[in-house]
């Protein structure tokens, strides 16, 4: 019976493993093959005298890559990975690999990341990579059971919309019958619906698209976001639920994920204290003003250069609130003794900003002002409006974004690689 490489001890009498041809190595009248399976990697050790001239025949027939069945006996050798070394009575090839492969999984001979990308399904039997989704599946484990436990319930809501959640035209549209309809850019509209409906604390992990023509680092067309919606609670109420599911899903990963961590060749992983930061808008200027070489000034959005120079000034998780209420949502809530702030925030790592909310506007008058404002018509956005009219509560929430969260967690240099298969301006395959 197949067992995993994890599982298999030195004092085991034998065993059967199933894997891929990780390296190979003939050195005469000895040979080596490790094998690897999703696990971990062993040794396979042939000594060529001493086993059937059919196993050191398919030896010689392995490529690397393809998959194989090893089955013998288990010895102690504390050169091997993992102190233990196979001695085969069988080895089959299951599947064998083409070559050349189109990179090395081995990670001797470094591959760009378009190439990567390309051939992700190789790509990502690498153990650096594979770590990167272990940890993100945790990331989402944890996630999921910190809303549980806190009492919320877990939506879905539709992906093909016939407005812009936040206006603009950054949408990308899409063919539906004889109508006009768009990749839903997020959750937002749908999520305060169900404050309306009384769900009270709602949360979703979905895609959003946006149509943004970045090529950085940091972007993605297609994200993957966890919002939350909560009613009868304003914006701090929120901010605490968000800084306690971060510090959450970074214990988590802490506890559950050491073999991971230590593939992704991290020395530490710590875990954030508590009470990140409140840093008000006005002052977040001020730093960036004072430290970028980009002009910047009160009313205007934070770019990169400005998030980095005020990231490196802060060193941690952060808040920046109390925002200009002219370059926030239309539901964000103004203050009730300064209408020009409202209360909005966004969540930063020092790299980039990871999560952005506020207390929302539950008003039905003054939420059609505001879309006015923006210079929207308020009957693109009835549909939207209508619960407004029949008993909205307070109610506040915020969006977090999945990749970027892996990407500062795990310190990646390109968003991308926390994504199995990015869609980005120029990326639509594989």
């Amino acid at each position: 019976m197949r067992v995993s490489i994890n599982t298999i001890t030195p004092d085991m009498p034998s065993a059967e493993v199933i894997g891929w041809a990780h390296e190979i190595r003939d050195l005469g009248g000895l040979a080596f093959l490790l094998i690897r399976d999703r696990t971990g990697i062993l040794q396979v050790t042939i000594p060529k005298k001493k086993v059937a001239p059919e196993i050191a025949e398919t030896i010689r027939a392995i490529s690397r890559e393809s998959v194989v069945r090893v089955s013998g006996t288990i010895k102690p050798e504390g050169k091997a990975p993992g102190g233990r070394e196979l001695i085969p009575d069988k080895i089959e090839i299951v599947s064998l690999s083409a070559s050349p492969l189109p990179l090395d999984v081995a990670e001797k001979v470094p591959a760009e990341l378009d190439t990567r990308l390309d051939n992700r399904f190789l790509d990502a039997r690498r153990p650096r990579v594979s770590a990167i989704f272990k940890i993100r599946n945790a990331v989402q484990h944890a996630t999921r059971n910190f809303f549980f436990d806190n009492g919320f319930i877990e939506i879905n809501t539709s992906k093909i919309v016939a407005a812009a959640t936040e206006g603009g035209t950054e949408l990308f549209p899409i063919a539906y019958f004889e109508k006009e309809a768009f990749l839903n850019q997020s959750p937002q509209l749908y999520k305060q619906m169900m404050m309306a409906a009384g769900f009270e604390k709602v949360y979703e992990i979905g895609p959003i698209f946006r149509a943004e023509e970045h090529n950085t680092t940091k972007h993605l067309n297609e994200a993957t976001s966890i919002d939350i919606e909560v009613s009868f609670t304003d914006h701090l109420g929120v901010m605490q639920t968000l800084e306690d599911l971060v510090r959450n899903i970074y214990q988590f990963v802490d506890n559950t994920c050491s073999d991971a961590i230590a593939d992704m060749g991290l020395d530490s992983f710590a875990v954030p204290d508590k009470g990140f930061p409140r840093l008000p808008y006005a002052e977040a200027i001020e730093i960036a003003s004072s430290k970028c070489e980009e002009e910047i000034s009160y009313g205007d959005d934070i770019g990169t250069a400005a998030e980095r120079a005020i990231g490196e000034e802060m060193g941690q998780l952060y808040f920046i609130v109390d925002w200009p209420s002219s370059i926030r949502p239309y539901y964000a809530m103004p203050y009730e003794n300064d209408p020009e702030i409202c209360k909005a925030f966004d969540m930063m790592h020092p790299r980039m900003e990871l999560s952005s909310g506020a207390q929302r506007v539950h008003q039905h008058d003054l939420l059609v002002e505001q879309i006015a404002k923006k210079g929207l018509n308020p009957e693109n956005f009835e549909f939207y409006l209508n619960p407004f009219r029949f008993g909205m509560p307070p109610h506040s929430g915020w969006g977090l974004g999945a990749e970027r969260m892996v990407t500062t967690m795990l310190g990646l240099s390109n968003v991308r690689e926390a994504v199995l298969f990015p869609r980005d301006r120029h990326r639509v395959v594989p």
